[in-house]
């Protein structure tokens, strides 16, 4: 800290600084200095109250600071309001089959730090919830054993804040939950594959459009979905949804995810962030890998997002995780006024 010596004379002092010691010759006296100027921050004054006695044979020193403004109470108070920052992991994987693997799901959910996991093919009939192992909680939702089927995996903690479930279709879900106070929708969604009619795949977009504008503008939402399209490389014209670091080139499947994100104002997160081709990469069989497991995002809390690597849970697709910080509020207590009897 810079300290600043003025002389004080008969006719007052010199103000400089941010503080300032004031040197007083003997029988000499001050009262009723109000204010030196800050000129660090512009503005803000720097106040001494009540009257300064400077007395002395020899001289006495005398430290005029900037004064805080409120006491502990306000600082506390303020502290308060200001909240904090809750970190989340979502991902999104093709399983190929729940059967065998629900145990391997939740080791990997648990060494790779992910709280919320959507699932895609489960393969499994019925619409229920199901406790895992070391603290997992599934929720899936299919009409055939055979084929199709959604879910979603939560953290433990996560599990009780459960609000609301739509089961849509045995490629469509959602859930509702609450973290902190903030609503977040999570949705788990298995498009059909290159080959199937076009009707089928009108109709899984129509359930994915019902279920997002169902959901009200303030609330936070995040897909994991199996989307089965390339949205290409390269954003050019597209600059509002998704980044330049997709791959291969975009087919007819790929347009329909990034016209869906462009309707429901959502951005394709995967390519947002450059990563090696090994961290694009969603499916990998034999010589052949492609991009086609996404994760959509309706908020702007999102800092990374990867393709992660050397799992063997699911054979041919590859768990895509982003990470996400939600803003925690706290909510202002109102008092309640006192009735007169």
């Amino acid at each position: 800290m810079c300290w600043s010596q003025v002389w004080v004379n008969a006719e007052g002092c010199v103000r400089k600084g941010i503080r300032c010691k004031i040197y007083a010759k003997s029988n000499m006296r001050i009262t009723n200095m109000t204010s030196i100027t800050d000129r660090s921050r512009t503005g803000l004054p720097t106040t001494a109250t009540g009257a300064v006695d400077l007395q002395g044979a020899s001289g006495n020193w005398t430290t005029i600071g900037r004064r805080r403004r409120g006491g502990r109470r306000v600082h506390r108070q303020r502290e308060k309001r200001k909240g904090r920052n809750v970190g989340l992991r979502v991902g999104t994987l093709n399983v190929g089959t729940l059967s065998g693997k629900t145990r391997e799901l939740a080791d990997m959910m648990e060494r790779r730090k992910v709280d919320i996991l959507c699932v895609q093919e489960t393969r499994w009939k019925g619409s229920k919830a199901y406790r895992l192992a070391t603290g997992f909680k599934l929720f899936y939702h299919g009409v055939d054993g055979k084929r199709n089927g959604v879910g979603v995996i939560l953290k433990e903690d996560f599990a009780t804040n459960v609000l609301e479930v739509k089961r849509v279709s045995d490629r469509v879900m959602s859930l509702k939950l609450e973290v902190e106070g903030v609503m977040l929708n999570v949705v788990s969604g298995y498009a059909p594959q290159v080959g199937c009619e076009l009707e089928e795949k009108e109709k899984f977009w129509r359930e994915m459009d019902e279920v997002i504008q169902g959901t009200p503008s303030g609330e936070r939402v995040v897909i994991g979905a199996d989307f089965n399209g390339h949205v290409g490389e390269g954003n050019r014209g597209d600059e509002e949804v998704m980044g330049k670091f997709g791959m291969q080139d975009r087919n007819a499947e790929g347009q329909m995810v990034v016209d869906f994100a462009k309707r429901m104002e959502m951005a394709v997160v995967n390519t947002f962030f450059q990563k090696r081709e090994e961290h694009r990469m969603t499916y990998k069989s034999g010589g052949r890998s492609t991009q086609v497991d996404y994760i959509l995002c309706r908020c702007k809390e999102i800092s990374d997002c990867k393709v992660v690597a050397g799992e063997s849970v699911a054979r041919q697709h590859r768990m895509v995780v982003c990470k996400m910080t939600l803003v925690v509020r706290k909510m202002k207590r109102t008092r309640a006024e006192q009735r007169t009897k």
